[in-house]
């Protein structure tokens, strides 16, 4: 049996972030995963000043692509605008890698079939065991569901449906674009990647998406016009791939005795763009903090808006509107 101090279950960002933490605390860990890495991860792959700052990542020393947009174009029902901004993009393939093998911790492809608690250790799988236990795996973390899924119910009006897909493509447009359109209770984007890549994709409520009627399918055949209207993609045969998310709750159950939920696996993706990167991490990474210093965890000190409390209200007020 392999013994450590904290087991981390999932290495992506959270993970990865709560890892290299532990690390700087001379703590411990090892991470398992149910995929090798680097692995496939649908995501936009948006990250904001505030996630680079948190990592201490320079743009010159990053080995991979790395995006700066200093613009978006929103679309709001057939009206443009274009905002000032500075948001950064990356590709997850590339970024969940580098954040594994720069955290230095023990890796193992495993995938989790029991955990249980004895004499103060938890066990999983009687292959690994630890004090302390981390739930990074996601919207279906096997911690969540062992460990939290009576404390921490998830709200079914908070579940993001999202389909979208990234591929090799030169882009024609270098602005990051955003769609609100009508019965879209969420939205659509064109995001382009240095290296000649582009993700595209449309995340929306699935419970108000359900009310309205219009399945996914039809707003994501709506984003294809766009694309091809506006010329930014032309000419691709798209091959989606379909995700879920929970958008934060108010005071989720995130600590159980010795083990933690963070990033999707404890629900806390942003409440007006749906933004799971820079929460995953930041939570990861006062988990770690919790363990070394036994401080309170909570994630009441995550911002719960990507864009600040007035805009990322007013980001909400509008996809009401629109349904």
């Amino acid at each position: 049996m392999i013994e450590t101090d904290v087991l981390i279950v999932g290495g992506g960002p959270a993970g990865s972030a709560c890892a290299w933490r532990l690390k700087q605390h001379h703590i411990e860990c090892v991470i398992l995963d149910q995929e090798n890495f680097p692995r496939f991860k649908p995501c936009a792959g948006w990250i904001t000043p505030e996630v680079v700052n948190d990592l201490g990542l320079k743009e010159a020393s990053y080995p991979y692509s790395f995006t700066t947009f200093t613009s978006l174009r929103v679309n709001i029902n057939g009206f443009q605008v274009r905002l000032p901004t500075r948001q950064h993009a990356i590709r997850r393939l590339e970024f969940d890698d580098w954040l594994l093998q720069r955290s230095g911790s023990l890796f193992y492809r495993h995938p989790v079939k029991t955990i249980h608690e004895e004499n103060g250790f938890y066990h999983i799988d009687d292959l690994f065991r630890a004090r302390y236990l981390i739930g990074a795996g996601g919207t279906y973390c096997p911690v969540n569901r062992t460990l939290f899924a009576r404390s921490n119910p998830r709200a079914r009006e908070t579940l993001i449906a999202a389909q979208e897909e990234e591929f090799p493509y030169e882009p024609s447009h270098k602005d990051c674009w955003l769609w609100f359109w009508k019965d879209l209770p969420g939205y659509a984007w064109y995001v382009p990647k240095d290296n000649g890549y582009v993700n595209v994709g449309v995340g929306a409520l699935a419970e108000r998406m359900m009310a309205n009627g219009i399945h996914l399918k039809a707003h994501w055949e709506r984003l294809i016009e766009h694309l091809n209207h506006h010329g930014l993609v032309q000419n691709h045969n798209y091959q989606p791939s379909a995700h879920s998310y929970y958008l934060r709750q108010r005071s989720p159950a995130t600590r159980i005795g010795n083990a933690f939920v963070i990033g999707d696996a404890a629900g806390i993706a942003t409440l007006d763009m749906g933004e799971g990167i820079g929460p995953a991490i930041q939570s990861g990474m006062r988990a770690a903090d919790a363990i070394a210093n036994g401080s309170p965890f909570t994630m009441e000190s995550i911002h719960p808006y990507s864009q600040g409390p007035l805009l990322g209200r007013a980001v909400q007020w509008l996809l009401r509107l629109n349904t």
